[in-house]
């Protein structure tokens, strides 16, 4: 009997073991690791090129850190053009909430949790700013790099130092300095995945809304819109649900002919878009006369018109420079260990030279020229194809080539900046052979997915990605 009661003492007491251990693990639980040192290392400034190659998709915060979203935890690394993840510097966690979306407001990293929180972090030292709560949100939608959750942040959108959270008819603004809450509208059904202005409206499928006090807005077109040349927020542009293009950066839109091209783009005020043919170049400067341009390749076409030498950007050095790859191309030079290969001149080949753009040609196709025009149509510059528009960094076109070829292009001139394969040079063995995915430019960087080239359309799928370090971190030229 002794021995009876012993054993059920023993179960009872392993079993009370058992659940304190799992409650502990299972229980609704917020961990949060703050940085050691007050300020994130300095960034070198003279790394140019693909700096990185990453498991997961930054990010960049204040051009000094990278935030990576999981499924239940934030965290970020530093500098931000470190070779691969580095340990946390620091980590907010909660348990069992996932999270849903993560969006940048100068230092502050703003989160938002399915259970509706809405969590804002120093992004320097992991310190929570501020708290407030929200309507609650769809759960972790970033499947294994989590580019979806930081790069195109799902109900989460700033403008004018508003943060403004969508989730079914309620669109809602925080002040992103201090999560208080500034207003709350009722919106027609289909405004949650709108976009914010540079002008501060929000526009979304149903209407048009002020950022800074969540009034509709009369005397816009109508929709449904398109942005144009963004991401989610502080957009420039628009088209309306006729196709019209429109900019946005002040509180009246303005229209736009040009970006009435459903190709079209537009990068510091120039619209960027497929060349046609039927759109003549412009004449040349007065002096100017039309032919090849000095550096130009033998083999352009006759007449066709090429830019000038571009210029080497600052820090590259010669392609004589010690610890030059031998696997790199030829005149590949290297900066930091991180390869760079020469810069080759842009043609730009008049209309009877270039094919037209083909049916069903999408804004992420491959386009076999790209063209530049003012924004009331006036052509400015071709360049030779094909390439893929990937947007803009401050003064500068991003095309990405079939090759997976990354050219910066003047916006103003069209003349070639620099060219680079975006390969991880340090790795011998990193291919080229792959098709983009989701990407992001910003502060300086781009980051790109990297997926199979016969990828199922399936992120889930084991075979999507190219491989376990599936993103790209690419540090670009000024």
């Amino acid at each position: 009997m002794t021995r009876v009661l012993l054993r059920i003492m023993a179960a009872a007491l392993l079993l009370a073991v058992s659940g304190l251990i799992g409650w502990r693990v299972l229980a609704p639980a917020e961990l949060s690791a703050s940085a050691t040192t007050p300020n994130p290392p300095t960034p070198s400034t003279k790394l140019l090129g693909v700096t990185s190659r990453l498991n997961v998709a930054p990010l960049i915060v204040d051009g000094t850190v990278r935030v990576y979203a999981a499924k239940h935890q934030v965290r970020a690394d530093g500098p931000v053009t470190a070779r691969a993840v580095y340990t946390a510097r620091w980590s907010f966690r909660r348990w069992p909430e996932q999270l849903s979306a993560v969006v940048a407001s100068g230092t502050t990293v703003i989160t938002r949790w399915s259970d509706g929180k809405l969590v804002a972090i120093d992004a320097r030292t992991g310190e929570v700013r501020w708290r407030a709560d929200g309507p609650e949100a769809p759960g972790f939608a970033g499947h294994r790099t989590g580019a979806a959750t930081v790069w195109d942040p799902p109900g989460l959108r700033l403008a004018a130092g508003t943060l403004l959270v969508t989730e079914g008819q309620t669109l809602s603004g925080y002040a992103a300095s201090t999560g208080q809450s500034i207003w709350t509208a009722t919106v027609p059904a289909g405004c949650v995945n709108g976009f914010t202005t540079s002008g501060d409206a929000y526009l979304c499928a149903t209407g048009v809304y002020d950022a800074t006090t969540g009034a509709a807005l009369t005397g816009w077109p109508a929709g449904p819109y398109q942005p144009v040349g963004c991401e989610t927020s502080n957009c420039d542009a628009f088209r309306d649900g006729a196709g019209q293009g429109w900019l946005a950066t002040t509180a009246v839109p303005r229209r736009a002919p040009a970006l009435d091209d459903p190709l079209a783009t537009i990068v510091a005020g120039v619209v960027i878009t497929a060349f046609h043919p039927d759109v003549s170049l412009p004449p040349p400067p007065p002096g100017v006369t039309p032919g090849p341009a000095s550096g130009s390749s033998p083999s352009a076409p006759a007449g066709a018109v090429t830019s000038a030498p571009p210029v080497v950007p600052a820090g590259i050095t010669s392609s004589t420079s010690a610890g030059v790859s031998p696997s790199a191309p030829a005149g590949a030079v290297l900066t930091d260990s991180i390869a760079v290969p020469p810069s080759v001149p842009a043609g730009a080949a008049p209309a009877d030279v270039l094919p037209s753009v083909p049916a069903g040609t999408s804004p992420s196709s491959f386009f076999p020229a790209v063209a530049a025009r003012t924004v009331e149509g006036a052509p400015l510059w071709t360049t030779s194809g094909p390439a893929r528009v990937l947007g803009g960094e401050s003064e500068t076109v991003l095309l990405l080539t079939p090759e997976n070829m990354l050219r910066g292009v003047d916006v103003r001139t069209g003349d070639l900046k620099y060219s680079m394969p975006l390969r991880f040079w340090p790795d011998r063995e990193d291919t080229l052979d792959w098709k983009p995915g989701l990407y992001q430019v910003t502060d300086g960087f781009l980051a790109i997915e990297r997926l199979n080239p016969d990828a199922p359309d399936d992120p889930e799928s084991p075979i999507y990605y190219l491989a376990t370090d599936a993103v790209l971190l690419i540090a670009l030229p000024d």
